[in-house]
């Protein structure tokens, strides 16, 4: 029910991952009324949700009032009930993002040893995979812990999804020397050459901006804020050059008449920077898979975050995380100075 457009692009959406998928089932949840198109499709259950939680709508709203949204019940569907297991292994919304990871933690609750959840994402780079980056906006405040965690949380995410034994793992910081960065960065790094002193991660040291399209690490971690200003500037950026090529072919018939022989050309990189192919963030650390689509997605776009859902739920992404975040735990105690700061919503 959430995001810009509702059900007019998320049930095209799941429409076409039901005929891609033939072992998968959909709950939908929401609203009957605005769900009826789907009733009587194989493989697909509409779950009852009579309130929305709207885009603009407080944390507060969300968590205390609208008790019987659709977010809200779609997230409990990942809850076992006495004997009774989950009746879904992920959860994928385009609602409000701060609503979302306060319900997510209210409902799920965190794993044993994770003080924050993240929202972890990839960005296409140079070698034409991609660069998992975390947190995206979870977290404003973080401290060096919070960025371990993270670090552990994303090779997991990459390891499970991806089959990448031990992914390399950067911090991002305003260069590669260790004397750079904040004291939390500093001290996150500290924290970090520790784990992989160990074996316990695979930790490359500080990275920049431009090595996560370089590819230089398979996970590069931030804190919140860095990471939204980061996200939102690289989908800017990919828009824009879009944009100035679109705009160079079309200015003189000339131009129009080499666009027709560079088209190949053209679709080709329209597809690799296409961010709708990179739609579906991870809440990761939750009891419970919960996966985050852009509120502006399209039916394309959301069909790649139930994609990336169901390739989390698939390859045991939660069991994973949980069993890296333990080793860690066993091998390296929080810092016993590292204050953990008040969570900020998203």
């Amino acid at each position: 029910m959430g995001g810009d457009h509702g059900p007019s692009v998320t049930l095209p959406a799941c429409q076409a991952f039901l005929a891609a998928h033939p072992d998968a089932e959909l709950l939908l949840v929401g609203r009957a009324e605005a769900l009826a198109p789907a009733q009587g499709w194989a493989r697909c259950r509409i779950v009852a949700a009579e309130e929305v939680v709207e885009m603009d709508d407080p944390v507060e709203v969300a968590l205390r009032r609208k008790k019987d949204s659709s977010m809200r019940v779609a997230i409990a569907q990942l809850r076992a009930s006495g004997e009774q297991p989950a009746a879904a292994h992920a959860c994928v919304s385009a609602g409000n993002t701060g609503a979302l990871m306060a319900v997510s933690r209210y409902l799920l609750k965190t794993l044993e040893g994770i003080d924050r959840p993240a929202i972890a994402t990839v960005l296409p780079n140079e070698r034409d995979r991609y660069t998992t980056v975390l947190d995206l906006g979870a977290n404003v405040d973080c401290t060096a812990e919070h960025l371990l965690q993270f670090a552990v949380m994303g090779a997991a995410l990459v390891t499970a999804v991806e089959g990448t034994a031990q992914p390399s793992v950067g911090l991002l910081n305003i260069g590669e020397e260790v004397i750079k960065g904040s004291e939390t960065i500093k001290r996150a790094g500290e924290r970090l050459r520790e784990a992989g002193e160990r074996g316990l991660l695979n930790f490359h040291g500080n990275v920049e901006g431009n090595d996560i399209f370089k590819g230089t690490t398979h996970v590069v971690v931030c804190d919140g804020f860095v990471g939204n200003v980061l996200l939102k500037s690289s989908e800017g950026l990919a828009a824009m050059l879009t944009s100035f090529i679109k705009q160079e072919f079309t200015r003189s018939a000339y131009a129009k008449l080499a666009a027709l022989v560079a088209l190949p050309v053209l679709r080709h990189f329209k597809h690799r920077v296409d961010h709708r192919r990179y739609n579906g963030a991870a809440l990761l650390g939750l009891r419970g898979l919960v996966f985050k689509s852009h509120g502006s997605a399209d039916a394309f776009a959301f069909e790649q975050a139930l994609n990336r859902a169901y390739d989390a739920a698939r390859h045991r992404l939660l069991d994973r995380v949980h069993e890296g975040i333990r080793e860690i735990l066993t091998a390296m105690p929080a810092a016993p100075d590292d204050t953990v700061a008040e969570p900020q919503p998203a």
